[in-house]
């Protein structure tokens, strides 16, 4: 093929609609919108309006639904724990807990209800972890490398993200922000207090006025 013998339909050729550029053009002064009226002014969204009848869009029937219980949860697949135990981020030694899930940098919010394992490819070690469910496949995956998968209660995922007013206890998130924040006010009295010591107080020269 050679670019002389390349052929283009002639309804791609056409040219772009020009409004608004004389009479002679045949779309100038009123740019085909004719004489006045509501469909000539500018703002006006009237598509679908059938001059006060029941329009189409709402005569046809509603279909689907949408689900207010659905159970929304964290994915976590086995590749995904395979590359954190090649990058030493966990350690295949230990039991992987949903609070070592929340330490890293991955965006796990209250949004979720909790952590569900499913399956990739194979395990390379093996593996213990907590979770709030998983599939039957990753299950699977799980017991032939010898690891297992602990099902937990939802409840205890959410006590990572809220306090206890009763016990007054908070997440792991939250006590390590708590201890930080106590270790650099201590240093901050500390300075204060060496600050008050160097500070010698001024004689007073002003003589008493009588």
């Amino acid at each position: 093929m050679k670019l002389n013998e390349i052929k283009i339909d002639n309804s791609l050729k056409r040219k772009p609609k020009r409004i608004g550029r004389g009479i002679g053009s045949g779309k100038g002064k009123t740019c085909g919108r004719g004489m006045k009226g509501q469909k000539s002014r500018s703002g006006v969204s009237i598509n679908g309006f059938e001059g006060g009848q029941m329009p189409l869009h709402m005569r046809l029937p509603k279909h689907g639904f949408k689900n207010n219980f659905k159970k929304n949860y964290f994915l976590i697949s086995t590749d995904l724990i395979n590359d954190l135990v090649k990058t030493k981020k966990i350690s295949s030694s230990k039991k992987i807990t949903i609070a070592d899930f929340v330490k890293m940098n991955i965006k796990i919010n209250n949004k979720y209800k909790g952590i569900k394992i499913l399956s990739g490819s194979n395990l390379n070690a093996k593996i213990e972890i907590e979770a709030n469910a998983a599939s039957k496949k990753a299950l699977d995956l799980f017991k032939k490398a010898g690891g297992k998968i602990d099902i937990l209660d939802k409840k205890k995922f959410s006590t990572l993200f809220k306090k206890d007013k009763k016990n007054k206890t908070k997440s792991p998130l939250e006590s390590e922000e708590s201890v930080k924040s106590k270790l650099k006010k201590n240093e901050k009295d500390k300075r204060k207090v060496a600050l008050k010591k160097d500070d010698k107080p001024l004689k007073n020269n002003k003589k008493d006025s009588k």
